[in-house]
C-alpha cells in the first residue's frame, strides 16, 4: 500500500534531509521532478541549470541504491506537468494518494506554491541549518539593530567552532580587518577542483543546452562536481591548497586570476551536497594542525556560520515582499552591459565576462564592482536581485535576495547594512589590478576619461543626502562634498549626468 509522496527538491539533495528522515522507505514514493517552471522563473544561467539537474539525477540514483522508490520526471518527459504542484497532482493521481511531505523550500515563491495545492502537504523544517528560524526570531526580538557580528558571536557560542571556552581563540571575534590584502597573480597558485562530466551530466549539458542554449552564459566547459563524493573533494582540496591564502586575500581581485584563494564550493553547500558543520570542522582541523593561519579561517567559517545563516534568518524574517523593496526610489533599468553587452570599465566588464563564463564572481566582485555599480546609477533593485538569482551557481532566493536587496542595494532601508556599500574607483584600484588596463583613469575625478565610480558615487551621496546626511559613517563624506570649491561640484555631477544620459540612451559606457 502506497503511503504519501515525499517531494525532494533541486536544492535539497542531502541524504539526511528532514522529509526523508520523516518517511517510511518502505511504503512512501520519493518524488523528483525536472519542471520548466523552475529553469524560466529567471533566465538561470545554463551552467547553474546544468548543475542542478545532474546533482538531482545522481541523487535518485543514489536514493534508489539505497533502497528508496523513486519517480524521477525528465525535463523533456512528453507527460510531464510544467510545475512542481502539477507534477505532484500527477504522481498523486499515479499512486493513489494525496499526501505530501516535503523540507519547507528556499523561497516564498514554492512555499506559497505547495500550501495552496490541492494536495494534503505538510512542509518540515529545514534543519540543515545551524540555526532554525525560530531561533533567530528570538535573537531578532526587541533588537534596535539586527547586527550580523552579535548574530555571528551566537553562532560560535552554540558550535564551539574556536572557542576557548567563553572566549574566541585568539581573544579576537574576527579577524577582518587583516583580510583586505590586494593579490599578485601567482601562476604557481591552485585554482578550484575540475571534475571531468560523466555520461550522465553529458546528457544533461546536451539537454540544457538544446532547451536554455539561449540564456546568458556558457555551458562549456563545465567542471562543476556534481555528487557529494565529488563536493567533499573540491573542499578537501581548498582547505590543502588555497585555505592559507583565503583570509589575506579574499578581497581581491585579478584580471588572470578569477579564483585568487576562494573555495567555490558555495553552489555545492547550497544544493545539499556539503554540511556547513563539516565544512567548518575541517577547517578548523587545519587550522589546529598549524597549516593554516588563525585569519584565514576564521574568516571563512564567518561566511559560512555567520553571513550564510544570518541571510536566511532576514530573508523567512521579513516575509515575502522582501524582494520588491525599494527604500531609495531607484528606477533605471539594468544596463545592458550586464548581459555581456559592451562596456569600456574594464572593472565591471571583467567581473561580467567571468559571471558569463563561469557562473560565478566572488563577493568582492559581486558587492563591490556589479552591485556598486548598479547602487551608484540608481539600477531598479527588483532587477538586479532578478540578475543575482539567475547569473550565478550558488543563487537561491533565500541567500541571494537579502545579500542584494540589502547588502548591496540598500533596498530594505539599512535592515542589514548600517550604510550604503558604495566607493569610488579607489576601492577597485586598491583591491584589483583592473584599474591598469582601463578605458578610463581611476585618479581622474572629472573630464573626459574620469572613472564613471569617481562621477556616480557622488552623484549617488548628493541625490540620497535627504536620507544620509545625518548618519554618522557618512558625516565625513559629505564634509568632504561640501570643501570641494564649486566649479569642481558642477563638472561632477555634469559628468555623472552624462554618464546616466548614455546609459539610458544605450551608448557605450
Amino acid at each position: 500500500m502506497v503511503g504519501r509522496l515525499v517531494l525532494v527538491l533541486g536544492d535539497q539533495l542531502s541524504h539526511e534531509l528532514s522529509a526523508l528522515r520523516e518517511a517510511d522507505k518502505s511504503r512512501d514514493i520519493v518524488v523528483m521532478a525536472e519542471v520548466m517552471e523552475e529553469g524560466t522563473y529567471v533566465p538561470h544561467h545554463p551552467k547553474k541549470i546544468a548543475l542542478i539537474l545532474s546533482a538531482m539525477r545522481h541523487f535518485a540514483q543514489e536514493l534508489r541504491e539505497d533502497g528508496w522508490q523513486v519517480t524521477y520526471t525528465l525535463l523533456d518527459d512528453p507527460e510531464a506537468s510544467k510545475s512542481i504542484v502539477g507534477e505532484l497532482m500527477r504522481r498523486g493521481q499515479e499512486h493513489g494518494t494525496s499526501e505530501v511531505i516535503v523540507t519547507q523550500p528556499g523561497e516564498w515563491r514554492l512555499i506559497e506554491a505547495l500550501g495552496n495545492a490541492p494536495l494534503t502537504v505538510t512542509q518540515l523544517p529545514d534543519d540543515r541549518f545551524i540555526c532554525s528560524l525560530d531561533e533567530f526570531d528570538q535573537w531578532a526580538e526587541g533588537r534596535k539593530e539586527l547586527r550580523m557580528e552579535y548574530f555571528y558571536r551566537e553562532m560560535r557560542r552554540k558550535t564551539g567552532l574556536m572557542m576557548e571556552g567563553d572566549k574566541p581563540a585568539g581573544a579576537k571575534w574576527n579577524y577582518d580587518h587583516d583580510n583586505r590584502k590586494p593579490a599578485k597573480s601567482d601562476m604557481l597558485r591552485a585554482r578550484p577542483m575540475r571534475f571531468t562530466p560523466d555520461e550522465i551530466t553529458a546528457d544533461v549539458l546536451d539537454l540544457v543546452e538544446a532547451r536554455f542554449g539561449d540564456n546568458f552564459g556558457d555551458i562549456h566547459p563545465f567542471w562543476f562536481g556534481v555528487t557529494s563524493a565529488q563536493a567533499k573533494r573540491a573542499l578537501d582540496h581548498f582547505v590543502k591548497h588555497l585555505l592559507a591564502g583565503f583570509g589575506d586575500y579574499q578581497d581581491a581581485m585579478l584580471q588572470d586570476d578569477r579564483y585568487v584563494h576562494h573555495s567555490v564550493i558555495s553552489m555545492y553547500l547550497n544544493i545539499g551536497l556539503l554540511d556547513p558543520l563539516a565544512i567548518c570542522s575541517r577547517v578548523v582541523e587545519e587550522w589546529q594542525a598549524g597549516r593554516v593561519p588563525i585569519n584565514a579561517a576564521e574568516g571563512y567559517i564567518r561566511q559560512v556560520i555567520g553571513w550564510r545563516e544570518y541571510m536566511r534568518g532576514i530573508y523567512f524574517r521579513e516575509g515575502p515582499g522582501y524582494t520588491a523593496r525599494n527604500t531609495l526610489g531607484q528606477t533605471r533599468d539594468l544596463p545592458w552591459f550586464y548581459w555581456g553587452g559592451e562596456t569600456r570599465m574594464n572593472c565591471v566588464a571583467q567581473a561580467v565576462e567571468q559571471t558569463q563564463e563561469e557562473a560565478y564572481a566572488h563577493h568582492i566582485q559581486r558587492l563591490m564592482v556589479t552591485g556598486n555599480f548598479a547602487l551608484l546609477a540608481g539600477i531598479d533593485p527588483g532587477q538586479v536581485h532578478e540578475w543575482y538569482l539567475a547569473v550565478y551557481a550558488d543563487a537561491f532566493e533565500w541567500v541571494e535576495a537579502p545579500n542584494v536587496i540589502g547588502m548591496s542595494q540598500f533596498a530594505d532601508g539599512g535592515i542589514i547594512a548600517s550604510k550604503p556599500y558604495i566607493s569610488s574607483g579607489n576601492y577597485i584600484a586598491k583591491m584589483s589590478d583592473y584599474c591598469t588596463t582601463c578605458a578610463y583613469s581611476v585618479k581622474q575625478k572629472t573630464g573626459e576619461g574620469a572613472c564613471p565610480f569617481n562621477l556616480l558615487y557622488w552623484d549617488f551621496v548628493i541625490r540620497h543626502r535627504d536620507r544620509f546626511g545625518r548618519n554618522p559613517r557618512m558625516g565625513p563624506v559629505y564634509r568632504t562634498w561640501d570643501k570641494m570649491d564649486e566649479a569642481r561640484r558642477t563638472a561632477v555631477l555634469d559628468g555623472a549626468a552624462k554618464v546616466l544620459e548614455d546609459i539610458d540612451a544605450g551608448r557605450v559606457v
